[in-house]
């Protein structure tokens, strides 16, 4: 299983040159399982990928007492990798100070921030971010349904404001792969308890997706190669990728 996660990651890597030779990279570890299946991907992945680079590992802490990432440590100590922990505010900045109404878009923008910064600090111009297959196809209907936009974020992102490039090497790793890798490898899940987790527009999303893939099985799979064929900005079509 370990090696399907490596050829997913990989052949993402390859097709939109996500990684070159000295790239130092920044994977934001929320301690979800998306971000956990990216960290030992890229972290095994420098074992052998012939342009080499190495792997921080960065979480921000939100502000929620409950949340322990000791367990992630150990897992990044057994990877070798690096691990830095900020402390932050946003918990009571978006719920206590702002009292926010639709917290989610705010939480964003402060995670963003501070991630990029924290990156910078740790000598990574790279971040790794752990959206995956689904997370494509959701964002694009999210953007279709409730903005009226043909839009979705792209694999590479290079933000000349801060001079940090974004990559997102899961984007060919289907949500249920990352979620049976990640039982199999029991791997460190930290439960997040935000409030608003769950209750999302996103999570409207997904729940129609996937009562329209079990009336028209492929449907994620037709959407996303639309997106790579149409192409959206950033995208290229890939005829030779794996089907799951």
């Amino acid at each position: 299983m370990l090696q399907k996660l490596f050829s997913y990651t990989r052949r993402a890597v390859d097709h939109y040159h996500m990684i070159e030779e000295g790239d130092r990279i920044a994977v934001g570890v929320s301690g979800g399982k998306d971000s956990l299946t990216l960290l030992t991907a890229l972290a095994g992945l420098r074992r052998f990928y012939p342009k080499s680079f190495e792997v921080v590992a960065i979480t921000l802490e939100m502000g929620y007492e409950e949340m322990d990432f000791s367990p992630v440590q150990t897992l990044c100590d057994s990877l070798e990798v690096p691990y830095v922990r900020i402390p932050t505010q946003i918990k009571q900045i978006v719920f206590d100070v702002r009292q926010e109404e639709n917290p989610c878009s705010l939480c964003a923008k402060l995670r963003r921030g501070a991630l990029h910064e924290a990156a910078l600090a740790a000598g990574c111009k790279k971040v790794a971010l752990g959206h995956h297959f689904d997370d494509v196809v959701e964002t694009y209907m999210l953007s279709l349904m409730y903005e009226g936009r043909i839009s979705c974020f792209k694999p590479v992102t290079y933000l000349d404001r801060v001079g940090v490039t974004l990559i997102r090497p899961l984007l060919y790793t289907p949500e249920h792969f990352i979620r049976s890798f990640s039982n199999r490898q029991a791997l460190p899940i930290v439960h997040n308890p935000c409030p608003a987790d769950g209750n999302t527009k996103r999570q409207e999303v997904k729940d129609l997706l996937k009562l329209l893939e079990k009336q028209n099985p492929g449907l994620r799979e037709r959407i996303f190669g639309a997106i790579q064929r149409y192409p959206l900005d950033g995208w290229q079509a890939d005829t030779s990728r794996y089907r799951r």
